[in-house]
C-alpha cells in the first residue's frame, strides 16, 4: 500500500508540473518579447508530445484548422485533469 501511494503522488506530481509548463508556454506565447526563448524552447520540448495528438486528430475535423484557438490544447489539458481524477 506504500508503495502504491508513492508511486500515486509521484505520477501526480509530474501531472502537475505536464499542467504548469503547458500553463507557463501558454502564457509566454502571448509576450512576444518572450518568443523564441531558450525557455520556450524547452516548454514546446516538453509540452508538444502531449498536444500533438490532439493536434493531428483535430485537424481532421473540417472547420477547425482555421479556428483562433488552440483547441488541442484545450483537449490536453481535459485530458490530464481526467488522468489525474483516475489515479
Amino acid at each position: 500500500m506504500i508503495l502504491y501511494t508513492i508511486v500515486r503522488r509521484l505520477c501526480l506530481s509530474v501531472l502537475n508540473i505536464l499542467q504548469l509548463a503547458m500553463l507557463v508556454r501558454a502564457v509566454m506565447s502571448w509576450i512576444p518579447q518572450l518568443r523564441g526563448s531558450q525557455l520556450q524552447e524547452l516548454l514546446y520540448q516538453v509540452t508538444e508530445p502531449i498536444v500533438m495528438p490532439f493536434r493531428k486528430l483535430l485537424s481532421r475535423i473540417p472547420g477547425l484548422n482555421n479556428f483562433p484557438l488552440d483547441i488541442s490544447f484545450l483537449l490536453a489539458w481535459i485530458a490530464i485533469d481526467v488522468l489525474m481524477s483516475i489515479i
